[in-house]
């Protein structure tokens, strides 16, 4: 049995330790700390240091112990709090979790942040409590031993050790092997017996049932393990004796005589040190998780989605029979049966790759801090929704423009404290971080109560750009701006931001994955950044429409409305340009059939449907033939699968078995416009129809 097959279970719990450590002392109150977030933050780098001596990571083990022991002097009021330190034990953490990148990935930890984190903490320890810190001890070497056997063994002792049963509750006789052998790193094995059900091994040593549970959780659950103090070997240990069960005694000759420790039979109660887990008694079968590769999800999802298309083409067959007969009618219940235990399962599929926000969110105290910290402002972060769930593919893609937004809301948004209070305004700037589902989507706000946008500004750097910027377009076009490469209004460059990089990268990745992105200002009041993002890239909601003998599909989340367009309403504007008007608004037109040169297809717009869609902030008036319906697809990448096509953002399979594109109402326009000024004149044989006027 190889200890390196526990490698990756200690790197994921470590990794999520690491990062509750991290909140918690992002969220310590220095002047009144909680002794409850202490003593999680001390327990965190214990069961971190028992890990790491375990699998012979040396020199996380020693960081961890020197930081782990100033820990336990803050827990027990030995060592003041303040501001300066919490930042040095923030520093150790991004150091242990370096330590921790470097031995996944098979290299040896920079050793100069190790010398350097370790004089930082220990001259903290003779500055504050006036000692230095315990010296940490030769790490456990993870070497090869022969595995014990099942048999029970017996070993000599000292009379002074303490004895310790090791409970092992449901694990199986691979991993007892490994844990019995880890055991006889921390202490002497006495004896070992049992089954599967329950495994009792005896252990003489001075190791604390603490150390033993911080090595152990890491390859079983805490629920499979119970440890008890039972009964020293002779009389001198008379602390031990209290603890112990009541000794036989012989009444014939006057002398209490003290058995030795027996092995416990597995269906006794040992006498327990401290009260027993609540969860000891629950079987591993009833955990409430269990860890899967996420590639294993993704063939799973991949799978269901070849289901989906199938169960299409079947009802596809089936709707086209005669529903007269009673066997196709039978046939037909089957089918809408199948249809909804497939939808059913898809949805069930899904839901396993969706995780909340909060994993997101919980990257930005630390952000906010650090960033705040660099530009010297006051800064409160308050985190809303952060049970919404997302699809994790996105939720890890969604990250890096979310932290460049709130960077530039704490560096270009939020004003300087002084300058807060003679506005008026608090000193402490507030910056909301908030997350909610709308219909199909997910909705991510980046609100920020600062200085907010100021559109002659943003105009006037536009032109200074060469960007040719009427003056009457709308706040939300000024604003949109900001988007493009290499703009920037910062009046000097910073540490954090002002080059004018990533804003456009920010809005290329946030389409990438099928979103849009809406910003919202009102100058000396704040910015309000909108993500609107679809929960999943796998599964769209889609509208399916008609184009001459061409099927294609709108994301459902981009339609607004539908209608037939009427004479009076089309106008003609300068040059080739059409637009819809809809309520007063005019609306670009673009129609499909003259973008993709579909043949066959209706060409008078007062017989077309005009399709009201949203992108990118804007409305636009698509003409198609034929409304299909409303349908749930299966997403292909068909960049991955074909190339790059403008205008189209993936594929999908029909019911019938063909390819249907799927649309990108953007790339669209963009692509309509690009034929125009390509010379590419579109005729408008109904022209005649358009009033000559150019609306104001």
């Amino acid at each position: 049995m190889d200890i390196a097959d526990f490698f990756d279970t200690f790197f994921e719990e470590a990794d999520e330790l690491l990062a509750d450590m991290e909140q918690h002392l992002l969220e310590l109150d220095v002047d009144d700390p909680d002794s409850e977030q202490l003593n999680a933050i001390f327990r965190a780098a214990h069961s971190i240091k028992g890990g790491a001596g375990t699998f012979g990571f040396s020199v996380l083990q020693k960081t961890t112990h020197i930081f782990e022991n100033l820990l336990d002097h803050a827990r027990k009021g030995e060592l003041t709090l303040r501001a300066d330190l919490v930042d040095t034990f923030l520093e150790a953490k991004d150091i242990m979790h370096e330590q921790l990148d470097a031995y996944r990935n098979e290299e040896e930890p920079n050793q100069e942040a190790y010398e350097r984190i370790c004089h930082t903490l220990q001259q903290i320890a003779l500055e504050e409590i006036g000692q230095t810190l315990d010296a940490p001890p030769a790490p456990s070497p993870v070497v090869e031993k022969q595995a014990p056997s099942d048999a029970a063994t017996t070993a000599p002792s000292s009379d002074s050790e303490r004895h310790l049963n090791v409970a092992l509750l449901n694990v199986s006789e691979k991993d007892r092997l490994l844990l019995v052998e880890e055991l006889g790193q921390l202490g002497d094995v006495q004896s070992h017996s049992g089954d599967d059900k329950r495994y009792d091994v005896m252990l003489a040593g001075e190791v604390s049932a603490d150390d033993i549970e911080a090595v152990m959780c890491f390859i079983i659950e805490p629920g499979q393990i119970e440890i008890s103090v039972v009964d020293a070997v002779n009389d001198e240990s008379a602390s031990l004796k209290a603890e112990a069960p009541a000794p036989s005694a012989d009444t014939s000759n006057g002398v209490a005589e003290t058995p030795a420790a027996p092995v416990k039979p597995a269906n006794s109660t040992p006498a327990t040190a401290k009260p027993a887990k609540p969860a000891a008694k629950k079987a591993v079968a009833e955990s409430s998780s269990i860890r899967v590769s996420v590639d294993k999800v993704d063939q799973i999802i991949n799978l269901v989605g070849e289901l989906i298309i199938t169960q299409s083409m079947l009802d596809q067959t089936v709707s086209d029979l005669d529903d007269s007969s009673v066997g196709n009618s039978s046939l037909q219940n089957g089918m809408s049966l199948l249809q909804r235990n497939a939808r059913d399962l898809q949805e069930a599929v899904m839901s396993i790759r969706m995780i909340p926000m909060e994993f997101v969110f919980s990257r930005f105290p630390r952000v906010v801090r650090d960033t705040a910290s660099k530009l010297n402002k006051e800064i409160e972060l308050i985190t809303e929704g952060k049970s919404t769930e997302l699809d994790k593919s996105l939720v890890e893609r969604i990250t890096d423009p979310l932290t460049h937004l709130v960077r530039n809301s704490l560096d270009h948004g939020i004003e300087m404290p002084d300058e807060r209070e003679a506005l008026g305004k608090p000193r402490v700037g507030k910056l909301v971080l908030s997350a909610r589902h709308q219909g199909g989507n997910i909705l991510i706000e980046v609100r920020d109560d600062g200085a907010g946008m100021d559109r002659d500004r943003l105009l006037a750097k536009a032109r200074e750009n060469g960007l040719n910027v009427p003056d009457t377009v709308s706040d939300e076009e000024v604003f949109q701006l900001i988007f493009a490469p290499g703009f920037s209004t910062a009046k000097e460059v910073t540490d954090v931001s002002g080059r004018g990089v990533g804003m456009d990268v920010v809005k290329r990745n946030i389409q990438g994955m099928g979103g849009r992105v809406e910003i919202q200002s009102k100058k000396g009041e704040g910015t309000n950044t909108r993500i609107v993002l679809p929960l999943t890239l796998a599964i769209l909601d889609g509208m399916s429409i008609k184009v001459g003998g061409e099927t294609f599909i709108l994301p459902l989340s981009t339609v607004l409305e539908s209608l037939q367009p009427a004479e009076g309403d089309m106008y003609a504007m300068a040059g080739d340009d059409v637009v819809l008007k809809v309520r007063d608004e005019y609306l670009p037109v673009i129609a499909i059939h003259e973008v993709f040169d579909v043949k066959n297809a209706i060409t008078d717009p007062t017989k077309s449907i005009a399709v009201i869609v949203q992108g990118e902030g804007r409305r636009y008036a698509m003409l198609v033939d034929e409304l299909v319906g409303q349908q749930q697809v299966v997403v292909k990448n068909l960049e991955d699968n074909y190339r790059k096509v403008p205008g189209v953002s993936a594929a999908t399979i029909l019911g019938d078995g063909s390819v249907a594109l799927i649309l990108d109402i953007t790339g669209l326009h963009r692509l309509s416009r690009a034929k125009k000024e390509a010379g590419k004149k579109v005729n408008h044989p109904h022209l005649s129809y358009y009033q000559e006027a150019e609306p104001s």
